[in-house]
């Protein structure tokens, strides 16, 4: 998934509309949470100038995987590699790249499914192991790296020899190599010598644990689809569910004590910068109007909702959350961690969503996403088959 930066004034992705009634003002002030369920997570972190959020997330995810399997206390908690993840989903996708003749997207961004197939195939590291940075900075930077990754293999395809040579990975490897470090064979981690293989192991994580969840009507429900979206880049399938069995699936997880990988669109004015998603509910006729306007909206005209001054939520249902799909309102912008719920003063359902921003906003890197945002602007998540509630597993043809 590709990290969007959102700030107030920011552009969005093209396609999007503009509502004719300007959208309400958002002010995480006026919000008073009570959290209502919370699963260890591990600490707070920051992909920074990356568009790694899909790695960031989903190792956070099986952090937490560990957290409960192992009973662990806080300072026991494992600290993952990213960049071990991401420098092999790289050569792999760059491979795919060029088979397909660049007919694909080669970019930072990619899907959870990306993370578990590493894992698999090559290992998993912890952070002090293997750090990735060995360009000269704290945190990623890696807009250099992306363009002269996606500057090689463009070159490549172009075939200038009219015959490719064997050595054209070793040269993207050796990319790599320069930008994140070479990966040692083996390495010592709590007094013992592991492999990646034999520290994934030693992890206890299996990635057929794992099952991903969408909910469309352009698929048949209770059968599995490629997510038509660019960085699902390794046609990673999800199972289709109705939207109650969808939501279903994540409180079932959550009062099971099962933490969420989330996928889906922030490009909506009511995900801030401060820590707050809500589903804002305006008028559907697209008109045009400044970026200032569409993210901040008008003084004078800021509509408030019944509900003791907060603005209206859109309540959703199964096909206006198809619409969004349909139209490209709703889009693959990010990938963040679902570990627990809250209540807000009027009642109202919220998720607790750990992004990997680093410690920023009103809650500290946390973000309170309301129950009708992960309805609509869900596009698909990732859960461990354990959390499944039976009756979905059953009819899935899950064991």
């Amino acid at each position: 998934m590709k990290k969007v930066l959102l700030t107030l004034a920011a552009a969005v992705l093209i396609g999007t509309t503009v509502s004719a009634q300007t959208p309400p003002r958002v002010k995480t002030d006026d919000y008073q949470f009570t959290n209502t369920k919370e699963i260890p997570v591990t600490s707070m972190k920051n992909q920074n100038r990356s568009g790694t959020c899909w790695c960031f997330s989903a190792l956070s995810f099986l952090e937490s995987e560990v957290i409960k399997a192992k009973n662990l206390k806080a300072d026991a908690y494992p600290d993952f590699s990213e960049m071990f993840i991401v420098r092999h989903a790289y050569h792999e996708r760059a491979v795919k790249y060029v088979r397909l003749n660049g007919f694909m997207n080669m970019a930072a961004g990619s899907g959870f499914g990306d993370v578990l197939e590493v894992i698999r195939d090559y290992g998993l590291m912890p952070q002090d192991a293997y750090s990735g940075m060995n360009y000269g900075y704290d945190l990623p930077v890696q807009g250099e790296l992306d363009a002269v990754l996606k500057g090689y293999v463009d070159a490549v395809i172009k075939n200038p020899n009219r015959k490719l040579t064997p050595v054209w990975p070793k040269g993207f490897d050796g990319i790599l190599d320069a930008y994140l470090g070479e990966v040692p064979e083996t390495f010592v981690s709590g007094g013992v010598t592991y492999t990646p293989q034999s520290y994934r192991d030693a992890m206890g994580i299996n990635p057929d644990d794992y099952v991903n969840i969408s909910s469309y009507t352009h698929h048949p429900f209770y059968s599995q689809f490629a997510i038509e979206v660019e960085d699902n880049w390794r046609w990673g399938l999800c199972y289709n569910l109705p939207l109650d069995e969808f939501m279903a699936v994540i409180n079932n997880a959550v009062d099971n004590g099962y933490t969420v990988l989330w996928g889906g669109d922030v490009s909506e004015p009511g995900f801030t910068r401060d820590g707050l998603a809500v589903l804002l509910d305006t008028e559907a006729k697209p008109t045009t109007g400044s970026d200032q306007e569409r993210w901040v909206g008008k003084a004078e005209n800021t509509p408030e909702a019944a509900g003791k001054g907060l603005p209206k939520e859109l309540e959703v249902t199964q096909e206006i959350r198809q619409r969004m799909f349909d139209e490209k309102t709703s889009t693959d912008d990010h990938g963040m961690h679902l570990f627990g719920t809250a209540k807000d003063q009027n009642g109202t359902k919220y998720y607790l969503i750990k992004n990997s921003w680093g410690v920023t906003g009103a809650y500290d890197g946390v973000w309170y996403m309301s129950e009708n945002f992960v309805k609509g602007k869900t596009l698909n998540f990732v859960v461990n088959k354990k959390a499944l509630p039976k009756d979905i597993q059953k009819k899935l043809g899950i064991k």
